[in-house]
């Protein structure tokens, strides 16, 4: 799990050697767009990903670091996953962190805090593997208890009006927006929801998202080129 080490700056010499926290941290580096490639030793569901993901957003805040600063990488981290680099390095620009290696892995702040994020809350595992008991549709679901109707608003990043659906709550995040593609062109692929600042995995259903009718999900679309990166 990352955590946080906190660096100070002395206030005159000692010993004759300089403790400007600069020297350790390094040069400033752009956000690198490229996401960081690895292998899960246990190989993980995609419901056990986004587990370990809030957990460790949960509980960064109690390492050293200043609160605003995790808020922040935990912004930029959402932003870079779902192909957003310029909205990524704005807020890494916006918050003044500085990453010695362009990436998100390892960065302080102005007053020289370390924080350091895990690789899994960065992307996900090239091993990743689908929850056995779930089905990409959720028809089996649909035919034994199809739910209740209601209706969702959709903000996509690349259109002006909202998408205004009727779905039911036993639907799955994956099917609604294939029906998202019908209405509005964007393949499923190239969306990314987010709800209450947390993504949503293509298995889960309307009912455990806790979606209520009228309620906005907010849809991030990728480029092309990210969308194919991914698959």
């Amino acid at each position: 799990m990352g955590g946080c080490l906190g660096s100070r700056r002395e206030n005159g010499p000692s010993s004759g050697e300089s403790s400007d926290v600069a020297v350790s941290i390094g040069r400033n580096q752009p956000l690198k767009p490229e996401k960081p490639k690895w292998k899960s030793d246990v190989p993980l569901t995609e419901g056990q990903l986004h587990s370990k993901r809030d957990e460790f957003w949960d509980t960064a805040p109690a390492f050293e670091g200043r609160k605003e600063i995790w808020d922040a990488l935990k912004a930029a981290a959402y932003a870079l996953e779902t192909g957003d680099h310029s909205l990524a390095q704005a807020i890494i620009d916006g918050a003044s962190i500085t990453l010695p290696h362009g990436t998100l892995l390892e960065s302080y702040d102005e007053l020289g805090n370390r924080y350091q994020l895990p690789v899994y809350v960065l992307s996900a595992p090239t091993n990743i593997i689908e929850d056995q008991s779930d089905s990409d549709t959720g028809q089996d679901t649909d035919s034994a208890n199809p739910g209740k109707e209601i209706m969702i608003k959709f903000r996509l990043s690349n259109a002006s009006k909202d998408i205004k659906l009727h779905v039911r709550t036993t639907d799955t995040v994956l099917k609604v927006k294939k029906r998202i593609f019908e209405t509005s062109g964007v393949d499923p692929l190239r969306q990314r929801w987010f709800f209450s600042g947390k993504p949503l995995n293509d298995k889960l259903r309307i009912e455990d998202t806790k979606i209520q009718k009228g309620y906005v999900v907010q849809v991030i679309v990728s480029s092309t080129n990210d969308a194919s990166e991914e698959s």
